[in-house]
């Protein structure tokens, strides 16, 4: 870890809390079990659908599902992306709300939408919150990650990672953001 933290220089977790809440979960869903390079060309050509802008919740549920999957969206992704839509322009998900909860309170809040699980609840606490202190212990890429910068034989398992991470905390968010670059410095892909 030591080695990428001198490669890699100053966590960059910062440059992302900017994001507004509504487009952070969107372009989330949308990346979900994809490659980063997958996801940001189907990103680009959704929010070619908006203008080249961001949309709303409401702008969202105004396009029929063949404009989203012209844009390359599958229909579980068109599913999760009009569940969220719905929560935010009803209000059942405030997503303001989300910075004052606890991160399991969050994590909660935001599994009331399809397609939101765990995983993507956590991504969103480290990536949009700025929550420090996250271990998304189901991402295979951190996984296979901690399994090359420590030189493990397998990957760790959950339980595995949370050991291996424990000397982290309150920081293991930033911990995950190291092992993320590692695994982009070792082997040459861009990650997040």
């Amino acid at each position: 870890m030591a080695g990428v933290i001198d490669a890699t220089g100053r966590c960059g977790l910062d440059t992302y809390w900017r994001r507004n809440a509504f487009p952070a979960l969107v372009g989330t869903i949308i990346a979900q079990q994809i490659s980063v390079a997958a996801a940001r060309t189907i990103h680009r050509r959704f929010r070619r659908l908006f203008g080249g802008r961001d949309p709303s919740a409401r702008a969202l549920l105004a396009k029929t599902d063949e404009e989203l999957r012209g844009a390359g969206l599958s229909r579980q992704k068109i599913r999760s992306l009009r569940d969220l839509a719905e929560h935010v322009t009803t209000r059942t998900l405030r997503l303001a709300a989300l910075e004052r909860m606890s991160d399991e309170a969050a994590v909660e809040a935001l599994s009331q939408v399809k397609g939101i699980g765990r995983w993507t609840a956590e991504v969103f606490l480290i990536f949009r919150l700025g929550r420090l202190d996250v271990l998304p212990v189901d991402d295979l890429g951190l996984l296979e990650s901690a399994r090359l910068m420590y030189g493990l034989d397998e990957r760790p398992d959950a339980e595995g990672l949370t050991s291996l991470a424990e000397p982290w905390r309150p920081y293991r968010s930033v911990g995950c953001w190291y092992l993320w670059q590692g695994r982009r410095l070792a082997t040459g892909r861009e990650l997040r």
